[in-house]
């Protein structure tokens, strides 16, 4: 299948607004990425509510999968906390529901009222969001669909069952669910007895690396495949995969950015941080690969730019971004991480009526809005960054920014200057890579995490941004858009 000394995995990964397949050739010094397909995912409006074309993604899948060729193993990961419910048989009992749904609305505070959040948090560390799988859960009691499933499988599980037959629950992304003590790894099974959740439905762990089954013989036939193909687990939550992929030198003090729809700003942490400041501060303790925790907040993300280039009917960036260069900095901003921008729909008004809120100038051209989106941003990460750092009681000489945001030079730089240390930015496709990379290490190419690491560094093309310009105006702009809420003390 390949050249002496390397071998080729194919990687699985579906984004919030597209998915993709893409081959990975890996030896001792080779690292090569190569695109074989990409696909749209597009949520369908139904009256029932946002869902998930899950068929059409998997059709993408087996389309990749035919255009990757021979492969000695694939691995699956995408975004979090989404689901499919089988009955019995096995049959997928209508299209996932989407996270951006609004079936969750008011569903925390039920759930508060039985396990109030403090000891939600020290339970399982993860940070309140409306859409997490706990919620949904909830949310869905007494529901015809859930009372007549059998088998619930998150996102990338559910592919991997319809490519092999098998079923399993990988754990990075099942320490999203709200649902796995952040302390021990494993199903917080008092939690979930007292929300009535049947943690039954969910099939057994597995961990990155793992073996995840083999391509069903028809599966093999249709993406015209030579076998047995093996699936591998890998980091199942993209963010998992992209963190994996920072291409951090050993013992560097690094806080990292995963950039996309969604934003991910946070630290790698040995142990996870549950204190009163952490909640307050609404931080995560993601479980990560080799027994690493990520340690992030959520922030909107570039999920604003493509929200507003829908409504503007723009599908090219570039030249937002050319605009966006050339206007004022830190004129408009607003609070990037701030809820009324979850929901689809409208994005420049909405950004533009946060701006009247505050009292400041309101953005009115597209490259006005673009560039008070990329400012926001900026500040958000700043924001996330600097708290990371108090909360975990651990200083960064460099933010590393993975993912699409990578080739986004005005960002980099801005992220840069509002930080105040060196950002490094790539690879783009940092959850592929290190979906890659988990499998090459489950199939016999020797190396730990520091020295995939330091592989990609060697082979990947990274671009350094230095912070310029007035930090005053960072800090003055960054008083302008923080909520009521301090610094822990």
């Amino acid at each position: 299948m390949s050249a002496a000394g390397t071998k080729t995995f194919a990687a699985v990964d579906l984004g919030a607004s597209s998915g993709r397949v893409m081959t990975g050739r890996v030896g001792p010094d080779t690292l090569r990425l190569t695109e074989t397909h990409r696909f749209p995912n597009r949520p369908v409006h139904l009256p029932e509510g946002l869902r998930w074309d899950i068929l059409g993604l998997y059709g993408g899948v087996l389309d990749g999968l035919r255009a990757a060729g021979p492969v000695d193993s694939l691995g699956i990961d995408s975004w979090a906390v989404d689901y499919g419910l089988l009955a019995a048989d096995g049959s997928l009992l209508g299209n996932p529901v989407h996270y951006r749904d609004r079936r969750t609305e008011g569903v925390a505070e039920q759930v508060w009222a039985t396990v109030p959040p403090d000891d939600l948090y020290r339970a399982t560390g993860i940070q309140y969001a409306p859409f997490n799988t706990l919620y949904q859960l909830v949310a869905a009691q007494g529901t015809p669909q859930l009372a007549a499933a059998r088998h619930l499988l998150l996102i990338p599980d559910l592919i991997a069952y319809w490519l092999t037959g098998e079923q399993g629950t990988e754990l990075t992304n099942a320490s999203t669910t709200q649902l796995i003590d952040a302390h021990t790894g494993d199903w917080n099974r008092p939690l979930a007895d007292r929300l009535g959740i049947d943690l039954a439905l969910f099939a057994p762990l597995r961990r990155p690396g793992d073996p995840a089954g083999t391509l069903l013989p028809a599966v093999q036939e249709r993406a015209g495949l030579p076998g047995p193909v093996p699936v591998t687990a890998v980091g199942s939550h993209d963010t998992a995969s992209a963190v994996a992929a920072v291409p951090a030198g050993r013992g560097e003090r690094f806080a990292y950015l995963c950039t996309g729809t969604w934003s991910l700003a946070g630290l790698e942490l040995d142990a996870p941080v549950t204190t009163g400041a952490s909640r307050a501060a609404n931080f995560t303790n993601e479980l990560g690969i080799d027994g690493t925790v990520r340690f992030l907040r959520n922030i909107m993300g570039l999920w604003l730019l493509q929200e507003c280039m829908r409504t503007w009917e723009l599908t090219d960036v570039t030249p937002l971004l050319a605009d966006a260069a050339r206007m004022p900095a830190l004129r408009y901003v607003v609070d990037a991480a701030a809820p009324e921008f979850l929901a689809p729909g409208d994005m420049p008004g909405r950004i533009a009526a946060a701006c009247r809120a505050t009292g400041g100038p309101v953005p009115r051209t597209p490259g006005e809005i673009t560039r008070c989106v990329l400012d926001s941003l900026a500040l958000a990460h700043r924001r996330a960054i600097r708290e990371a750092q108090h909360l975990a009681d651990r200083e960064v000489d460099v933010v590393h920014l993975v993912g699409g945001g990578a080739r986004n030079a005005l960002l980099c730089q801005l992220t840069a200057d509002a930080c105040g240390v060196p950002v490094l930015a790539g690879p783009a496709e940092a959850a592929a890579l290190g979906n890659v990379l988990v499998q090459a290490r489950a199939h016999g190419l020797p190396g730990d995490l520091a020295s995939t690491r330091e592989l990609i560094a060697r082979t990947q093309p990274l671009t350094r941004y230095e912070p310029s310009g007035d930090p005053t105006a960072w800090e003055a702009a960054a008083r302008r858009t923080e909520d009521a809420r301090p610094l822990p003390a």
